[in-house]
């Protein structure tokens, strides 16, 4: 049977984890949302039939399970209100850089807490979540997060200490796809083609490679190997890649992330 859940925010990320549940037997009248914005209520209630609220209460504070699916500066006003509330309830939040102990002790050094890195391939329910939790979290209660956050991906379990660099890479990384989605569509228009086809060509081609790299045991460089042959095309293009150090620019860049993931960690977790 799956427990009752209480999602605190009903926005993007919220709406496609409870579409992803219902399209995985979650039953509706088990799912609680509360939002102070009527237009996300309304949305929610007609798109899912789940229970609605302007505030937290007794009754969807009841679940076995709360989601703080707010932005990330909204998450220590959340916790004063849920508070009052707290009993054994394991909480989830996936609210970017709000760190365990931060949120443990804005909910009175609460422990039963799980963070999680989503992104947003999630609401197309192909994303990646990365998940960590309090030392006092049980295994079932481990197994009923990733139930929850499987609705809309993959997950995986790391220490938290990865978690930065976790957002550098999964979190923030579907923008570097975009990025180069983008560089490739510009390539085809200068080279002629019309903008519709210039977007097919790119599109296609990337999910394409995608699609063979999933569906290969073989790492990304030898399936890059294979398809550079000596003093093709594609070795000519590479070439101006490595001497632009393409590459070591995408790891300065991840870096950069990581550590920006960082500071915000801190500036988000500092004592007003």
């Amino acid at each position: 049977m799956n427990m009752n859940v209480t999602f605190i925010g009903g926005g993007n990320m919220a709406t496609a984890m409870i579409g992803g549940l219902i399209k995985n037997g979650w039953a509706a009248e088990s799912i609680f949302v509360v939002d102070v914005e009527a237009a996300a209520r309304d949305r929610l209630h007609r798109a899912f039939n789940v229970k609605v609220a302007p505030a937290l209460d007794a009754l969807s504070a009841t679940a076995e399970c709360i989601i703080l699916a707010v932005k990330p500066q909204q998450v220590r006003e959340c916790a004063q209100a849920l508070l009052r509330f707290l009993g054994s309830q394991l909480v989830i939040s996936i609210a970017a850089g709000i760190r365990l102990a931060d949120l443990s002790r804005w909910l009175g050094h609460h422990q039963k807490i799980v963070r999680v890195m989503p992104n947003t391939p999630a609401l197309e329910r192909v994303g990646v979540s990365a998940l960590c939790a309090t030392a006092v979290v049980t295994d079932d209660e481990r197994a009923r997060a990733e139930k929850v956050m499987s609705a809309v991906g993959t997950t995986l379990w790391i220490d938290e200490s990865r978690m930065d660099a976790v957002t550098a890479i999964s979190g923030s990384g579907p923008a570097y796809v975009f990025y180069f989605i983008e560089s490739l569509e510009r390539a085809a228009l200068e080279l002629g083609f019309e903008p519709a086809d210039a977007q097919r060509l790119a599109l296609a081609t990337f999910a394409g490679a995608v699609k063979l790299a999933q569906a290969s045991t073989e790492d990304a460089a030898t399936l890059r190997a294979r398809v550079t042959s000596r003093g093709g095309t594609t070795e000519r293009a590479l070439a101006v890649m490595e001497e632009a150090k393409v590459r070591e620019a995408i790891v300065r860049a991840a870096r950069a992330a990581a550590e920006r993931s960082r500071e915000l960690g801190d500036e988000l977790g500092r004592d007003a």
